[in-house]
């Protein structure tokens, strides 16, 4: 007969970074009451008093002296919990950052058509990383494609921050402008 090595199954609650009820390891602990003074008193004493309320026992702060513990509805609490904390994801906010592409030969018309674009992710409060592409040979034409970033920085001054002067990488030339605070 083979023996059962399976584990048994172990609810949720247990595992979590608090410990309830039976499972507070210490002889003695710190009861905090609403509108009473803290109490240290033994863990059974405390277990009584949570059973008459038909609460448990949470220990809050294990490494305090004696360990602090709070009669309250743990499901509830964790509950709470849970959606604070999803509550302050909601609340960051994610950094986007939007590409606009130039050649070092870009002419006023497709400068101005992507300037446009460039307000209007800088009014929407992304990012906006600006590259001259150097293809083949139009490497030499470097400095031409410095001052068409530092012109299109310049006309953006109002919308958005330089955070990066012109930089050459490899074939790009970039620059990142940062949304204004508003």
């Amino acid at each position: 007969m083979r023996k059962n090595t399976r584990k048994p199954f172990v609810r949720r609650e247990e595992r979590d970074e608090h410990k309830i009820n039976e499972h507070i390891t210490a002889r003695e602990i710190r009861l905090v009451l609403e509108g009473q003074e803290p109490k240290v008193m033994s863990v059974s004493e405390a277990l009584r008093m949570a059973e008459e309320q038909e609460l448990d026992l949470v220990e809050i702060s294990p490494n305090a002296v004696p360990p602090v513990c709070k009669i309250m509805d743990y499901r509830k609490f964790v509950y709470t919990q849970k959606k604070k904390q999803k509550e302050l994801k909601a609340k960051q906010s994610k950094v986007v950052i939007k590409e606009v592409r130039f050649g070092p030969n870009t002419d006023d018309h497709d400068f101005n058509f992507k300037l446009a674009h460039a307000k209007k992710f800088l009014e929407e409060g992304n990012k906006v990383k600006a590259f001259v592409f150097f293809r083949g040979r139009t490497i030499v034409f470097k400095d031409r494609g410095e001052i068409l970033l530092l012109k299109f920085a310049q006309e953006l001054a109002d919308y958005g921050v330089v955070e990066q002067m012109p930089k050459l990488e490899g074939k790009k030339m970039i620059i990142m402008i940062n949304p204004k605070k508003k």
